[in-house]
């Protein structure tokens, strides 16, 4: 059995400027096929707008709200929402200048690497 705590996880910065904790992924578990990680952005504070080749995302929003950006459609999210990246999607989340920032969930298949994420 695998159980990790994420308040024992140490906050990192990816590729595209968000700072995640990761849960369960190929550094801490023996996971194969996932990975699944708590991101944050600070109020105002936005990802680096790019892509996954191989990954398929899903962000699940926890706190905060902000614009969720997808191949050039932009849409407002708030805690609750569950956002599907396909793979090769462009996409950019933008916390809101006027809140507390946003906390959600990212789970990449196959597993997050910055070997994956590119930039234009």
């Amino acid at each position: 059995m695998t159980i990790q705590s994420l308040d024992r996880q140490t906050a990192f910065t990816t590729a595209d400027g968000s700072t995640i904790r990761s849960i369960l992924d190929r550094t801490n578990a023996p996971v194969a096929h996932q990975s699944l990680a708590e991101a944050r952005l600070p109020a105002g504070g936005a990802t680096q707008r790019h892509y996954h080749r191989l990954a398929e995302e899903i962000y699940f929003i926890l706190e905060g709200a902000g614009l969720m950006e997808i191949d050039g459609e932009t849409q407002a999210v708030r805690p609750g929402d569950g956002i599907l990246i396909p793979p090769g999607a462009w996409h950019q989340i933008v916390a809101d200048a006027d809140g507390t920032g946003l906390r959600f969930l990212c789970c990449c298949a196959p597993p997050y690497s910055h070997e994956d994420t590119y930039f234009a």
